[in-house]
């Protein structure tokens, strides 16, 4: 009887919690009638229009990052051309007609960046090579000694033009009197632009591509300056005219200030960096303030602001133009020209060039009234500069600069400086209401972009500016209320040589800027190294980003989903343990301490890198020769971790005892046929897969190396390797045996005959 009332029971449970319960199916429908809600919501606000640009931009990533070899420009424009047709059949289905408008940008975006690729295409030196040189010099950077030159090549040594880099980078010491578009002849030692220093580090090759720049490095001995043949185009004529004017400019606003002060407010007027010293540029880093200095959307900002300023409060002074004339509109066209003229005279520099667009497109929207600052006006700038250049969407400028703003635009509301309104109040109570809300609004804007830009900063640089937000509150109310203002008015008063007053006045709030900056660089931990993470974090964390300023509606909690996934992959890198440098003459192991040690003699550039994306503060001059590590003429040696040795050869004459017993060998040379190594990094393994890291793992090493397998990027093309070197008198060793551990190791089959760069020099990030 127990039995059957338990089972009586049990079979009433579902009818007894029925109304207790929610049904799943009911569950089902609200979440699908709140997913409908949140979308007409979004669409009501009109917050689907952003998502193109999104959808712009995923097709770039996808040609430039996946794509093996180079695609037809006719198959991403035809399909394209195909969803935009299917999409007017689906006018009364919008969610299905969002879709196909996203397609159509993910594919429009595709025959952008396909496009800008095949454009731009221009030769790349193969290899190293000293030989006379012969161009016209398109831009000249001075620097504290010598100068940097952008040098449009005429002939370099016995070079047909197929194989002849059209522009060159080079630098030379010794100051001469050379100028933009002078035609000079030198003997020159070039080599290819340097790929990046390790897998997933800053590719300055792909960068020179989409410059045109083929080759970088040094003029030596005397530079001669040989009259022109014939007149310059007329596009090189302008363009060596203004960066002649930008140089004279340049002068007269150091000789009116001198020192760091007048490089500093030289580099914020004119965009010529090359005059600030390391240590300078260091500090502006540590104080989280080296965004002044580089010409971007603060710059742009400010400037049409002033300008904009000016001239509608010019304009109002007159009753009847007031009265009469659409003054803002008349004030938003002359800052128009303004930034554009300024933008110009700066360079035409990335940054800038993608902050004048985005100013345009602000100052556009009061000209036909609608808001200014607005997501979807930020869209529309975004997909005006990746049409215009699709390979910034891999650099830290557009990602830090775009995400910036659209956090600005997202907190606007919550920052606008309501809650301290002193309507109410005296003069004296307006005044405080004034300077409260000016310094909580730098602060919170400030914290607003810092989080809004830590993704990328992290992921390029690898550094933490803690104390950022404290060097911006200080620092911005003098370069927002006197420097930009200043360099306004020395501008205007420049072709009058009324200038130097106004130059000497921004010298002055400039090294008040440097003193906050040299103060706070001063607390300790002011710039922390961070170890570096991979792409997927990145992704993640640049998708919650997306999520949280794009949405409107609940939708938006959806961004803490792919942000804490991001967080977790970020917080927990994978390490390497050796790190190779591309030509052989170097490397970093771990010891037993945890940090890198050397062994070799990696380029300090070099080493750099691999430092910071280990995490570790320490410069190059501090790292020293690993703990037990043995190093003669022939090589070096040293035992790793799980008690195997590693060998980095640089005499030919070592291999043969090395190749016995190492378990990982490194070397620049071409090791012997037979070499029993475990694992073999030699001058051909080099020369294809350029520069490698290692992790130790109990299964064995796991190696990745910046080139991958298939055909390799236009701005790494194929080269021939050198002829093998002579063999030695040495027999050649027996057949390999793979060393215990390492037997699960298959190298990458060969894709291609490159001989890597014979020296690292610097290279910055071209801006």
């Amino acid at each position: 009887m127990a039995g059957q009332r338990a089972a009586s029971a049990v079979r009433s449970l579902p009818a007894r919690v029925a109304g207790r319960l929610p049904v799943p199916s009911l569950a089902l429908g609200d979440l699908r009638d709140g997913l409908v809600g949140a979308l007409a919501q979004e669409a009501g606000q009109r917050r689907l229009f952003p998502w193109l640009a999104v959808a712009f931009g995923a097709g770039i990533l996808v040609e430039l990052t996946a794509t093996d070899g180079p695609p037809m420009l006719v198959a991403p424009l035809s399909a394209a051309v195909l969803a935009v047709a299917t999409s007017f059949a689906l006018r009364a289905r919008p969610v299905a007609l969002a879709l196909m408008l996203a397609l159509a940008a993910a594919f429009l975006g595709f025959a952008a960046a396909a496009y800008r690729v095949a454009s731009v295409a221009s030769p790349v030196l193969a290899r190293t090579m000293i030989a006379p040189l012969t161009g016209l010099v398109e831009a000249l950077d001075e620097r504290e000694q010598g100068a940097r030159l952008v040098v449009k090549v005429i002939a370099f040594g016995t070079l047909e033009e197929v194989g002849r880099p059209t522009r060159v980078r080079v630098s030379y010491r010794k100051a001469q009197a050379i100028k933009p578009g002078d035609r000079i002849s030198a003997v020159a030692r070039l080599l290819p632009p340097p790929e990046a220093a390790r897998p997933g580090g800053y590719d300055f090759a792909r960068d020179a591509y989409f410059r045109g720049i083929g080759a970088v490095g040094s003029l030596t001995g005397r530079i001669d300056v040989i009259a022109p043949t014939g007149p310059l185009p007329w596009r090189l004529r302008l363009a060596a005219a203004i960066d002649d004017a930008r140089n004279a400019l340049t002068r007269r606003i150091t000789d009116a200030n001198g020192g760091q002060a007048g490089a500093v407010a030289a580099a914020l007027v004119t965009g010529k960096r090359g005059l600030i010293s390391p240590q300078t540029n260091d500090v502006l880093r540590a104080a989280g303030i080296y965004h002044v200095v580089s010409i971007s959307g603060l710059h742009m900002v400010l400037a049409a602001g002033v300008v904009f300023w000016l001239v509608r409060a010019m304009l109002a002074l007159v009753p009847v133009l007031a009265l009469t004339w659409p003054i803002k509109k008349i004030a938003a066209g002359a800052a128009m020209a303004g930034v554009t003229a300024y933008c110009a005279f700066s360079g035409w520099d990335i940054a800038a060039e993608r902050s004048w667009i985005m100013t345009l497109v602000m100052l556009g929207a009061i000209l036909v009234d609608r808001p200014a600052l607005s997501m979807r006006n930020l869209a529309l700038a975004a997909m005006i500069a990746l049409a215009r250049e699709p390979e910034a969407l891999l650099g830290p400028s557009f990602q830090m600069s775009f995400g910036a703003v659209a956090g600005l635009i997202t907190c606007a509301p919550l920052i606008d400086g309501r809650l301290f309104s002193g309507e109410r109040l005296g003069w004296f109570g307006r005044a405080l209401s004034f300077v409260a809300a000016a310094v909580v609004g730098t602060l919170a804007t400030t914290l607003v972009a810092q989080i809004a830009t830590a993704p990328f900063s992290t992921y390029h640089f690898q550094t933490v500016q803690p104390f950022g937000l404290v060097g911006n509150a200080l620092t911005l109310p003098l370069v927002s209320l006197v420097v930009m203002p200043s360099a306004v008015i020395g501008i205007l008063a420049y072709p009058f040589a009324l200038d130097q007053p106004v130059w000497w006045l921004m010298g002055q709030a400039v090294r008040g800027m440097l003193a906050i900056s040299t103060w706070i660089a001063g607390f300790g931990q002011a710039n922390l190294v961070v170890p570096s993470y991979g792409p997927w974090a990145l992704a993640l964390l640049a998708a919650a980003l997306l999520f949280a300023t794009l949405l409107v509606s609940r939708l938006r909690w959806l961004a803490l989903l792919p942000a804490v996934g991001g967080l977790a992959l970020a917080a927990t890198p994978a390490r390497y343990d050796v790190f190779i440098d591309r030509d052989g003459a170097g490397a970093a192991v771990r010891g037993a301490d945890g940090r890198l040690a050397i062994l070799g003699k990696p380029p300090n550039f070099v080493l750099e890198q691999w430092l910071k994306a280990d995490g570790d503060g320490r410069r190059a001059d501090q790292v020293g020769q690993g703990e037990g590590a043995r190093c003669d003429r022939l090589g070096c040696t040293i035992r790793l971790a799980d008690g195997r040795w590693l060998s980095l050869v640089k005499d030919r004459r070592g291999l043969f005892e090395d190749c016995a017993r190492a378990a990982i060998l490194v070397t620049r040379r071409d090791a012997p046929p037979g070499c029993a190594a475990g694992l073999l990094l030699d001058r051909k393994f080099l020369a294809e897969h350029g520069a490698a890291m290692i992790r130790l793992d109990s299964s064995g090493p796991v190696l990745v190396t910046v080139r991958k397998p298939g055909p390799p990027p236009p701005w790494r093309p194929a080269a021939a390797i050198k002829p093998p070197e002579p063999p030695t008198s040495k027999p050649d060793l027996p057949t390999p045996v793979q060393p215990s551990g390492f037997a699960n190791y298959r190298q990458p089959s060969p894709t291609e005959d490159t001989e890597a760069s014979a020296a690292d020099a610097p290279a910055e990030p071209l801006q």
